[in-house]
C-alpha cells in the first residue's frame, strides 16, 4: 500500500503540472487563414510517431505513449511521461503576393503506465495473461490564429480594405484505459474538450470622405464531451521461444479506432458596431452576451496494419475517414466537406545492443502522408517526414528518448490561398519501471 500511494502521489502531482503548463503555454502563435473555418486547425496528437507520418492505429510501443489509439496503452511496459513543443516555418502564397511567418506552441503532456510491473512478474515468474495500462493528457485539439487584409476596388465604394483576426484554439483532457488479453488489446479514452474561438472583422472604405468602419467581434467558448475506442490484434509470424517472459519475435499488428458523432455546447457573444477614426466617433449596432448554442463533431474513424521486428524495424500503412459534412455549429454555421487521409512509415534500429556506436541504437524514421481538408473543396495536405528516436540512459539504467522529428508539407489548392510549411516537433519521453514495484525485504 504505501508503495501505491507513493505512486498516486507522484502521478497527482504530474497532472497538476500537467494541467498548468497547458493553461499557460498552449496557445496559439500561428498565422494560418485555415484556421477561420470550423473549430481551427485540427492537431493530431501522434507524439513520437510523428517522424513516421503519424502512424498510430497499429502502433504500440513499451516504451512510448501512443494517444490516438488507446488500445496501445495495454503494451506498455513501464511508466511514461512524455511532453513535447513545436516550432513551424510557413510561407503564404496567393498570386504574386507572398508572406512568411513562424509559429510554436506546447504539443503535449501526457502520463501513461501499466498498472501491474512487469518486473514482478519475472521475479516471481508468473506469466500473466491480462494487462492493463491507463494513461492521462492534456492536449491541444485545434488552434485558431490568422490575421489577414485584403483589399478590394469597386465602382461604388472604390477601395475597401477587409481585415480578418483571430485568436484561440481549443484543448482536450483525455483518461484512457486498456486491457490486453494475450495478443488482443481494446481500450477506451473518454475526455473533455474546452476552448475558446475569438474573432474580428473589420471593412474600411479608404476613399469615401468621414466613413465609418464597421466591425465584427465575436467570441466562442466551447465545451464538450469526447470519446473514442480502440483495438489491436498482434499477429505472430514466428513461434514463440518456451523460455521467454515476453514475446521478442516478429509479427503484424492490425489496429483500428475511433468514435462516433458527439455533441458540443457553446456560449457567444457578439459585437457589430460602426468606428470613425478621423472624429473618433463609436456606435454599437448589436450586442449579444452569453448566447447559448450547441454543435456536432463528426464520426471519424482510422485502421491501420505494421509489420515489425521488435528492436531493429517497423513498416506501417493506415487510412483515415472523417464524416465532417455532418459537422454542426449553431454559434458559427459552415459547411465543411468529409476528409480522407492515407500515411505510409517507417523505423529502423541499425544495432539496438550496440555498446561501441551510438548511431546505431538510434531510431531512424521516415514517412508520408496526403490528407483532403475537410475545409475547402478542393484543399489538400500532404507532407513528408523523417524523424530521430535519440535514446537516453539515466541512473537506474532507465532507458528514456528525446524525439526530433521534421515535417516538410503543403496545404494545395487551385485557386485559394497556398501555404509550404516546415514543422520541427521536439519531445521528450521519461520511462521509470519502479512504478507499481512490490519490494520484498528479508
Amino acid at each position: 500500500m504505501p508503495n501505491f500511494q507513493k505512486d498516486f502521489r507522484g502521478c497527482l502531482n504530474t497532472l497538476v503540472f500537467m494541467f498548468f503548463s497547458t493553461v499557460l503555454l498552449a496557445q496559439p502563435k500561428d498565422n494560418s487563414p485555415y484556421s477561420r473555418i470550423g473549430l481551427g486547425e485540427n492537431i493530431y496528437n501522434s507524439l513520437s510517431s510523428s517522424g513516421f507520418a503519424g502512424l498510430s492505429a497499429a502502433y504500440n510501443d513499451a516504451l512510448h505513449i501512443n494517444l490516438q489509439n488507446p488500445a496501445a496503452y495495454a503494451w506498455l511496459g513501464t511508466a511514461t511521461f512524455e511532453a513535447g513543443l513545436y516550432a513551424e516555418h510557413a510561407t503564404l502564397k496567393l498570386g504574386d503576393e507572398s508572406s512568411e511567418n513562424w509559429s510554436g506552441n506546447l504539443s503535449h503532456l501526457a502520463l501513461a503506465f501499466p498498472i501491474h510491473n512487469s518486473l514482478n512478474d519475472v521475479l516471481t515468474k508468473k506469466k500473466r495473461k491480462l494487462h492493463w495500462g491507463m494513461s492521462f493528457a492534456l492536449v491541444p485539439n485545434s488552434t485558431v490564429g490568422y490575421d489577414i487584409e485584403t483589399t478590394a476596388i469597386s465602382a461604388e465604394a472604390d477601395t475597401t480594405i477587409n481585415t480578418y483576426k483571430g485568436s484561440g484554439g481549443t484543448n482536450k483532457f483525455l483518461w484512457g484505459n486498456a486491457v490486453r488479453y494475450k495478443n488482443f488489446s481494446a481500450g477506451a479514452n473518454v475526455g473533455f474538450m474546452f476552448g475558446q474561438l475569438e474573432s474580428t472583422r473589420e471593412l474600411a472604405f479608404v476613399d469615401l470622405p468621414i466613413s465609418y468602419s464597421d466591425i465584427f467581434k465575436d467570441n466562442i467558448s466551447v465545451r464538450g464531451f469526447i470519446w473514442s475506442l480502440g483495438a489491436q490484434q498482434q499477429i505472430m509470424l514466428e513461434p514463440k521461444k518456451p523460455d521467454e517472459a515476453f514475446y521478442t519475435g516478429k509479427s503484424l499488428i492490425i489496429g483500428a479506432y475511433g468514435n462516433a458523432a458527439t455533441n458540443f455546447d457553446t456560449r457567444s457573444n457578439f459585437l457589430r458596431m460602426r468606428y470613425n477614426p478621423t472624429i473618433g466617433h463609436r456606435d454599437t449596432l448589436a450586442y449579444e452576451e452569453d448566447q447559448e448554442g450547441t454543435g456536432k463533431l463528426p464520426a471519424e474513424g482510422t485502421i491501420g496494419v505494421m509489420y515489425q521486428n521488435p528492436g531493429k524495424l517497423r513498416l506501417g500503412a493506415e487510412f483515415n475517414a472523417g464524416k465532417w459534412s455532418n459537422y454542426e455549429n449553431e454559434a458559427k454555421p459552415e459547411t465543411l466537406l468529409d476528409s480522407r487521409r492515407v500515411a505510409v512509415g517507417a523505423e529502423y534500429i541499425p544495432d539496438i545492443s550496440s555498446y561501441n556506436s551510438y548511431l546505431k541504437r538510434i531510431r531512424y524514421r521516415a514517412g508520408f502522408y496526403h490528407r483532403t481538408d475537410p475545409r475547402l473543396d478542393d484543399l489538400k495536405q500532404y507532407a513528408l517526414t523523417v524523424g530521430f528516436g535519440l535514446p537516453v540512459i539515466l541512473p537506474r539504467q532507465q532507458t528514456s528518448f528525446v524525439n526530433l522529428a521534421f515535417e516538410f508539407g503543403k496545404y494545395d489548392t487551385a485557386n485559394a490561398i497556398k501555404e509550404n510549411f516546415v514543422k520541427m516537433s521536439l519531445g521528450f519521453t521519461l520511462n521509470d519501471s519502479s512504478w507499481f514495484f512490490k519490494r520484498k525485504f528479508g
